[in-house]
């Protein structure tokens, strides 16, 4: 399902050669920002993020981009949510960026508030590694972020009263609403609104990231009517390759016009988690990334068995990270070269 790598023998003409091997491909075009630099870690570098225009910048006011991975759902994937896995991912993959996704229903927080810890530890391993981490508020068979507007207070009251103060900390409030009834004025902006004036009592600073409309997939709506009188505001996109190639101009217009885009939530199949790996339409989405300094996470880490995720079926049962190429799927080879900037383009 991986397009094939051409190697140097075909460049010139001469077939029938096997391609190149998988980890072994040239270098993007752009120098990839490495996580740790001369023993300095991404955090100590960058440091308190901020937003300006539609830019993700650092402490000095530069466009950066961060890129990472996400977590499954913590209760069905949550043992890969540890430091060993964490700093695999940092210092084997290159990744600047993890992101712990709660899910709410379906096992999630709504019925089991103990997952909170696995987001805090998420955290406190981030900081010790140096890397940054979003907190991810994972709506999604709920549909509606109002539904459980309560919980969403209480939840985000609390963790940036423990971690307001840490700046590698990212704030995901509302990862896909959905559903016809479910619109941009009507729900998910009143509950951002809600939700931003929650945590900016306790962390004035850090990035706060809102979902956009089905599926956080049509960002046109918050670009007519955005958040207002609010620093350090972005909002989500996310796309999977095989399923929203057309999505491309959307996502380019909106930042060309001004409009801070993260893209918390990306995949190489199709928006169903399978149906094989796209590699050229993700190329293309990575090609848009790299020109405006999007940041984004791929979904994700889980050995479930399906495309998108970045590990055989049943790979790694002790979560400790150190993975083989035999231990990785399709997706997760070609995602490991992506952060690493080893694909050929």
């Amino acid at each position: 399902m991986n397009r094939s790598l051409i190697s140097k023998a075909t460049i010139l003409g001469i077939s029938g050669l096997l391609c190149l091997s998988l980890f072994s491909c040239k270098a993007s075009k752009k120098p990839v920002v490495k996580s740790v630099e001369n023993g300095v870690p991404i955090v100590e570098r960058y440091g308190q993020l901020r937003v300006e225009g539609a830019n993700l910048c650092n402490e000095k006011g530069e466009p950066v981009q961060l890129r990472g991975m996400s977590s499954f759902g913590l209760q069905w994937a949550g043992k890969y949510v540890n430091k060993d896995v964490m700093q695999w991912v940092r210092d084997d993959w290159n990744a600047t960026l993890w992101r712990s996704a709660m899910y709410l229903t379906s096992g999630g927080y709504i019925g089991n508030k103990g997952q909170k810890r696995i987001v805090y530890s998420s955290i406190e391993d981030a900081k010790a590694l140096g890397i940054y981490v979003i907190a991810d508020w994972h709506v999604l068979g709920d549909k509606d972020p109002l539904l459980y507007e309560e919980q969403a207070i209480e939840f985000f009251d609390e963790l940036s009263k423990l971690y307001g103060d840490c700046p590698n900390l990212i704030y995901e409030i509302c990862n896909e609403p959905n559903g016809e009834d479910v619109t941009w004025e009507g729900n998910i902006k009143p509950y951002a609104e809600k939700i931003i004036e929650v945590i900016r009592k306790n962390d004035p600073d850090n990035i706060i990231i809102v979902g956009s409309p089905n599926w956080s997939g049509d960002l046109f709506p918050a670009l007519k009517s955005p958040i207002t009188g609010q620093k350090n505001i972005m909002y989500t996109f996310h796309f999977y390759a095989g399923s929203h190639a057309k999505k491309i101009s959307m996502v380019r217009h909106c930042v060309k016009h001004g409009m801070p885009v993260f893209i918390t939530e990306w995949g190489t199949t199709k928006d169903s988690g399978d149906g094989g790996v796209f590699e050229k339409e993700t190329l293309k989405w990575m090609d848009l990334c790299e020109q405006y300094n999007i940041s984004w996470a791929n979904w994700s880490i889980n050995s479930k068995g399906e495309d998108s995720g970045i590990l055989q079926y049943n790979a790694d049962k002790d979560a400790k990270g150190g993975w083989t190429e035999k231990e990785l799927s399709k997706s997760g080879i070609f995602v490991r070269k992506i952060l690493r900037g080893e694909v050929e383009k």
